[in-house]
């Protein structure tokens, strides 16, 4: 199963960088603040530069003075299914530590800015609703 990171990237500006192994390299892109981890919330995402697939466990500092110089630390890491993919849009289920579910990118204005959407998992949203079930809201009529 292919594997996603993102990392929590101290640069110039604080952002995360989220990543997804794909055709032998790590599809990149930048998202300027956390990701998202409740349905509906979007987050934009600059598509950057494919990454080599040794970079997935990077964790350390990048030297002042060189591309990206700064602190990286893992923020989540796991595995991913992959749903459905075309130019503009790549639909996935993050099987991670802190994101788990059902996410999609779009792209929008151009080739590079795209949106990171969580999208409602309408399985976890039933098994809520069951769970969260408790014998004195229930009336008989």
């Amino acid at each position: 199963m292919p594997r996603f990171v993102i990392q929590r990237h101290h640069a110039t500006r604080l952002h995360y960088d989220f990543r997804l192994e794909m055709n032998g390299v790590l599809k990149s892109w930048a998202v300027p603040k956390e990701p998202p981890t409740q349905p509906g919330i979007k987050r934009l995402a600059v598509m950057v530069e494919d990454h080599p697939l040794s970079y997935i466990d990077f964790e350390g500092t990048i030297p002042e003075g060189m591309y990206g110089a700064g602190r990286v630390e893992i923020w989540d890491k796991g595995t991913y299914t992959l749903k459905s993919r075309s130019d503009d849009k790549i639909e996935f289920t993050l099987h991670g530590e802190k994101l788990k579910g059902d996410y999609a990118l779009i792209m929008f204005k151009g080739d590079k800015n795209w949106l990171l959407i969580k999208k409602e998992n309408l399985v976890g949203h039933a098994a809520h609703a069951f769970y969260s079930y408790t014998p004195s809201t229930y009336h008989q009529p």
